[in-house]
């Protein structure tokens, strides 16, 4: 069993840089800008949810208070209010990929001021798995298809201390004051909302979402990369269990290691949004994704179900669960367990 502990933060969170130049970069899969809209424009034209395809709302949330509050060192502050922070799980490499990792506990102040320090050094335009100056012409072009930069990927080893899909609104009830949740969630709709924090070049691992989910960006920058539900053939879906996901065995970070994932994944047609900061992401339901950062970031997932839902797939997903806890299904190979060998 994991032990917490309150010593300072054992590895640097920055991701290590890899000074050989890559090799074997391989094409991928082949990309459309994702469709996108304004806050103003979706509200004056009174679409409704849920979109059928993954949709970027420039502006989304810059109306929330949070997007004006919700600083590194804000939550920080948040976190020690109560006078002793208790340790947090963090994130330690890919639980979507491979072998689960133990997870490390870990006081959240310390960290979250080291990513305020990070914070304030200037991006590289040109890094990351599209430039900017490329994603602006391409903007220009409806429907045009293009290919991603993945030698970025292999720039980089991935970051190991991530902390992501963390109940914080659980733990300091006062934040939810900051969020406007219903002005994308309206109607009758149960919400569950996690925080993702950490530096740039953190990775979340290719895999889908049973739930629709609203992806907030408050602070930073993150590329993401989707594929339509249709692209499953090109997903390698992974036996690994994961509470309401199903996972790939396709590891983005490692792609030229993989030659039968990667001949797959090279078939496939995605989408691709840069999320900044303000932006509000909708990620339909059973959508492939991967997330990689390109700066220090604070995010927030809204996953939304309705009742209906929840009394369907919800309920499956619930007695898949108690199977698996019951160690009848998929014990040994899963995100949730730490596999001891």
């Amino acid at each position: 069993m994991l032990m917490p502990t309150h010593n300072p933060l054992p590895l640097p969170i920055e991701a290590e840089r890899v000074t050989d130049a890559p090799r074997n970069v391989p094409t991928g899969p082949s990309f459309q800008v994702i469709e996108e809209t304004t806050w103003e424009a979706l509200e004056a034209s009174g679409r409704q949810l849920p979109f059928e395809r993954p949709v970027l709302v420039k502006g989304g949330v810059k109306h929330w208070p949070a997007f004006s509050k919700w600083s590194f060192e804000h939550l920080a502050s948040v976190c020690e209010s109560k006078g002793s922070e208790a340790p947090v799980k963090f994130t330690d490499g890919l639980v979507e990929q491979g072998v689960t990792k133990g997870r490390p506990f870990l006081p959240v102040a310390p960290y979250l001021r080291e990513l305020g320090k990070q914070a304030l050094a200037t991006p590289d335009p040109a890094a990351g798995l599209l430039p900017k100056a490329r994603l602006e012409q391409l903007r220009q072009q409806p429907g045009e298809r293009f290919h991603l930069n993945w030698a970025h990927m292999q720039s980089f080893k991935p970051t190991t201390l991530y902390l992501a899909q963390w109940d914080a609104l659980e733990t300091f009830p006062e934040l939810r004051h900051d969020l406007m949740i219903k002005s994308l969630w309206p109607g009758q709709r149960l919400t569950w909302e996690y925080v993702f924090m950490g530096p740039a070049n953190t990775v979340t691992g290719l895999h889908n979402d049973f739930p629709h989910n609203w992806f907030c960006q408050l602070k930073g920058t993150k590329e993401f990369i989707l594929f339509p539900p249709d692209q499953r053939q090109h997903m390698c879906p992974a036996k690994k269990y994961d509470w309401g996901a199903t996972l790939s065995d396709i590891n983005v970070s490692r792609l030229p290691e993989q030659a039968k994932e990667l001949a797959s994944f090279e078939k496939a047609n995605g989408i691709y949004a840069r999320v900044e900061a303000g932006d509000a992401l909708f990620v339909p339901r059973r959508t492939w994704h991967s997330v990689v950062s390109a700066e220090p970031s604070i995010s927030l997932g809204m996953f939304g179900l309705t009742p209906y839902e929840v009394a369907t797939g919800g309920a499956w997903a619930t007695l898949r669960d108690w199977a698996h806890h019951l160690r009848m299904y998929a014990w040994g190979n899963c995100t949730c367990h730490q596999v001891l060998k």
